[in-house]
């Protein structure tokens, strides 16, 4: 039986589109790797960052930078985050803000590390899968995504780098945006005997704590349902220390940590917020340079 035939509306009163329809197109998995990530203390909203997911022996972890949780000469002290996820797979307009805390019983919830060189700026989160919202869409990377055959990463290789510029974003899907990056020292050498590697882009704020990757072209079964190489951890702008601002332009160089940091920092027993076991250098040190600074801004 058929309902009685209706009057057309006018077109300037038309029904909304079916979003549904709209967004049941195919979606590279990268962009549900890489949640959008806000600090705030209490209710007051602070800060816009970016973020990755990374799974190891059935426990999920956020990736971001350290400076995002804490950073102690910006006066940044978030007490917790939210990250926007996604709650229906055949329809990206559905998401859901969850909170995250920061401290539990007085202690820091995330993990941070340093390796021979210095501090790296790189913290862990683990998640409570239990308590994500039912249904969420995440796509993590696993070891197996880890870049370790540092022969195979050539200068000049064109990288991306998955985040949330400025805070920017596809507001009505909820997705990152990828920005075009090159490998700018070589890779597998500690730049300046810090456990980094350089890249070659145009950065904003709020893009620290972003993936690094590279599209692998013969994933493994490991890697089928996120066809990745995961190379590094964006953290901030690098730049002269003496360099005239009036005169001359910025570099134009990012620092990636690099990415096996995870293993050290996913290691059981965990230590939240305490140094890790020193990691072994991923390559020889290079030798002094002129001076060199990172330009790292809270949610940078």
């Amino acid at each position: 039986m058929t309902a009685p035939a209706r009057a057309a509306e006018p077109v300037a009163e038309a029904a909304a589109p079916d979003l549904a329809v709209r967004t049941s197109a195919p979606i590279d998995p990268l962009f549900l790797s890489a949640p959008r990530v806000s600090t705030f203390h209490g209710t007051q909203g602070l800060t816009k960052a970016s973020g990755f997911f990374f799974e190891r022996d059935g426990h999920l972890f956020l990736v971001t930078s350290r400076h995002v949780v804490i950073d102690e000469p910006g006066e940044h002290y978030p007490d917790r985050i939210e990250i926007e996820l996604h709650t229906d797979p055949t329809n990206l307009t559905q998401s859901v803000c969850h909170s995250i805390p920061l401290y539990v019983e007085g202690e820091a919830a995330w993990r941070q590390g340093r390796d021979s060189g210095s501090e790296i700026d790189v913290a862990v989160i683990e998640l409570d899968v239990e308590q994500l919202p039912p249904g969420s869409v995440i796509r993590a990377f696993t070891p197996a995504h880890l870049q370790t055959e540092f022969d195979h990463v050539r200068a000049g290789e064109s990288l991306l780098v998955v985040g949330f510029p400025l805070g920017f974003h596809d507001e009505l899907h909820h997705l990152p945006v990828v920005r075009h990056a090159v490998v700018a020292s070589p890779f597998g050498i500690r730049f300046q005997g810090q456990g980094f590697f350089l890249t070659d882009a145009r950065t904003h704020r709020g893009i620290s704590g972003a993936a690094v990757v590279v599209r692998d072209n013969e994933p493994t079964e490991a890697r089928q349902t996120l066809p990745w190489k995961l190379l590094g951890v964006h953290s901030a702008r690098m730049d002269m220390g003496d360099r005239d601002l009036n005169l001359d332009e910025s570099l134009g160089l990012n620092c990636a940590w690099y990415a096996d940091i995870l293993m050290t920092l996913t290691d059981e027993p965990p230590a939240p917020a305490e140094p890790a076991e020193p990691v072994e250098a991923t390559g020889p040190l290079t030798a002094p340079l002129a001076p060199v600074k990172p330009q790292a801004t809270p949610g940078a």
